[in-house]
């Protein structure tokens, strides 16, 4: 029998589950499905906003919009036009009753759990198909399935819930350089923007009178990426900024070398703070 057994709501740029449904069946493929829900919501910020990945009797669609995802679980042979008018739903039902800004400072999880009454009403109507109710607006959603397909995640992409290495994984294990550049920062900071605003003013400045800019851009790019020795390098370019102007003492007035040198630990500062991303904390989603 074809249906949806369960859906959840998630913020996606930590997996944070904002609401979800009651999962009444706990066989071992559904215990299964779990796992692969919480893999998916630690991977949702790098992964496209339309998605499908297939676990064998039981597939996971999600899309994602305006820092949420909604997630659910339905049968294999839960038709895939069905399947992503129900998250169009819960999508703009969840937009129309929570403002953004509830959404960004949400801390405890399942905050919306009070959302899983409309979570639980939708997905009886789309478990029963043939209610007229289900068909509105079903050709604009084929329309657009056909014209923008969900992207297909692999089990090799995802890594299993046995803990079998991602692809990414095994790409990167012993090459450190590649893991590095795809290591994520956590997200920025309003200091963090105006860091690297006042590090591009600097060394738009330094341009315009005649001196390098090397060292303004190079903290610039430790503020957005993650290298390795990251927090050494952002010491030794703020050395390099003292010697600098230093070196320009004759040809700059006190308040300027102090603008320059101030800019320059601010922005190392952000630099220290702006740490990797660690592991996703797991809410049991």
């Amino acid at each position: 029998m074809s249906m949806i057994l369960s859906a959840s709501v998630i913020r996606v740029r930590d997996g944070l589950p904002l609401s979800a449904s009651t999962d009444y069946e706990q066989s071992t493929g559904m215990q299964e499905c779990r796992k692969y829900f919480k893999m998916l919501s630690r991977k949702l910020a790098q992964l496209p906003d339309r998605c499908t990945l297939k676990t064998g009797r039981y597939n996971i669609n999600f899309i994602s919009s305006l820092g949420v995802s909604y997630m659910m679980l339905c049968t294999e042979n839960y038709p895939n036009v069905l399947a992503f008018s129900f998250l169009d739903e819960l999508q703009k039902e969840f937009i129309t009753t929570y403002n953004m800004m509830k959404t960004n400072t949400a801390v405890r999880p399942y905050c919306f759990i009070e959302f899983d009454n409309f979570i639980q009403r939708t997905k009886q109507r789309y478990n029963n198909p043939r209610s007229l109710s289900t068909k509105i607006n079903l050709s604009d959603m084929q329309m657009e399935i056909k014209l923008r397909p969900p992207y297909q995640i692999s089990m090799f992409e995802l890594g299993s819930a046995n803990g079998v290495t991602s692809a990414f994984s095994v790409d990167c294990k012993g090459a450190g350089k590649i893991s590095s550049a795809h290591q994520r920062l956590e997200p920025a900071t309003l200091s963090g923007i105006v860091g690297f605003v006042l590090s591009l003013l600097c060394g738009a400045l330094n341009l315009i009178r005649g001196f390098h800019a090397i060292e303004s851009l190079l903290q610039c790019y430790l503020l957005v990426y993650y290298t390795g020795w990251r927090n050494v390098k952002s010491f030794l370019t703020f050395g390099l900024i003292c010697l600098c102007n230093m070196y320009l003492y004759e040809l700059r007035n006190l308040w300027q070398l102090f603008f320059h040198v101030t800019v320059g630990a601010f922005v190392t500062l952000q630099i220290w703070l702006r740490q990797a991303q660690g592991k996703a904390p797991d809410y049991d989603v």
